[in-house]
């Protein structure tokens, strides 16, 4: 029988994805219940660990606690005075975006080498990123759409971009998810609002060319030997996919699993999760999302998500489902691959010498 081990569950988090981390972490503590004692750390919008009692996480309250960045402790310490209150077995951060997503928190738990679940630093930092992220991309060969990256308000440059790709144009933030601040421009008057928006919320801004495709996604598992699950589609119920079509109450958004593809069209898709998968070197989990260019036929990698919407009813899980693997089992063996890799990282020699 497997160990009951137990999990400091991390959701919340300083990013615009706050609310969407809540939901994540009410549903993955619900099912990580089945095998494990979850630990709940809430982390405030400040930044700050909130260590809760019980294993229900909730909005808001708790003790705040930190976690020192050194080898040999591993514990959550009360802030106040440094005293010992919990000792995780393993880590599971379910922080989307910035200061969670990115590399952040997987830095902290390398200083402190505890197990945790998900993609390293590097490979969260890279995708968290979507300009590093499309490059390594494009060395790996995988197609994608065009694209020019924006550091700063420009009108030149701005200009540049559009004599470049053709309207109509994506603008988004390259270091957030969930479709925030992300602008479909179909107007040259546009861009500079649209623009505006992103730059609100990153210093680094993506404008990609617009195709009119069919939204695809992948859901990849493993660390060494990932593997693709089936693919889903999705239907938005406006003109994309945009963060009220996903988490709105009244979202008539549409998922179909498996995805309506022909065979041929459904290998390569997963073939192709798994190369993109591989091409930021993650580990653990992740969601790959395509565009099927109705026009062409062609299959286009959009981005790779290290941290994923993680609710029952999200594309993550639900493809897995589809796939033969329930909800409680898939948070077991991402525990599982979390444990795994911190093995083989600490088997690694750290000193130079006969």
């Amino acid at each position: 029988m497997t160990a009951r081990l137990k999990v400091a569950l991390l959701f919340g988090g300083r990013s615009g994805e706050h609310e969407v981390s809540l939901r994540s972490g009410a549903s993955v503590a619900a099912g990580l219940r089945h095998r494990h004692e979850v630990v709940c750390v809430l982390v405030d919008k400040a930044g700050q660990w909130l260590l809760q009692e019980g294993e229900e996480p909730r909005a808001s309250g708790g003790e705040p606690v930190f976690l020192a960045p050194v080898p040999g402790d591993g514990c959550l310490r009360r802030l106040a005075d440094a005293r010992e209150l919990a000792r995780p077995d393993v880590f599971f951060p379910v922080l989307h975006g910035p200061f969670g997503e990115d590399g952040t928190v997987q830095g902290l738990f390398e200083l402190a080498a505890v197990p945790y679940v998900g993609a390293g630093v590097a490979a969260s930092a890279a995708a968290m990123d979507k300009a590093l992220m499309k490059a390594l991309f494009a060395r790996a060969g995988l197609p994608q759409v065009g694209y020019r990256v924006l550091f700063r308000r420009d009108r030149d440059e701005e200009g540049r971009v559009l004599d470049g790709l053709a309207l109509p144009v994506f603008v988004k933030p390259a270091n957030l998810g969930s479709s925030v601040a992300v602008s479909k421009v179909k107007t040259k008057d546009a861009l500079g609002p649209a623009l505006d928006a992103a730059f609100a919320y990153d210093r680094k801004v993506l404008v990609e060319k617009g195709v009119a495709a069919r939204e695809i996604e992948v859901s990849v598992l493993g660390n060494d030997e990932p593997a693709a699950s089936v693919p889903g589609e999705i239907a938005p119920d406006r003109e994309f996919y945009d963060y009220d079509s996903k988490y709105a109450a009244g979202s008539r958004t549409e998922l179909f699993i498996p995805a309506r593809l022909e065979p041929a069209a459904t290998e390569e898709v997963r073939r192709l999760a798994v190369a993109a998968f591989r091409a930021v070197d993650a580990a653990g989990y992740a969601r790959v999302d395509f565009f099927l260019d109705t026009s062409t036929g062609r299959l286009l990698v959009n981005e790779i998500n290290t941290i994923p919407g993680f609710t029952s009813i999200s594309m993550y899980p639900k493809l897995w489902e589809a796939s033969g693997l329930s909800y409680p089992d898939l948070l077991a063996r991402l525990v599982a691959l979390g444990v795994e890799r911190h093995a083989a990282r600490a088997a690694l020699r750290t000193d130079y010498g006969a």
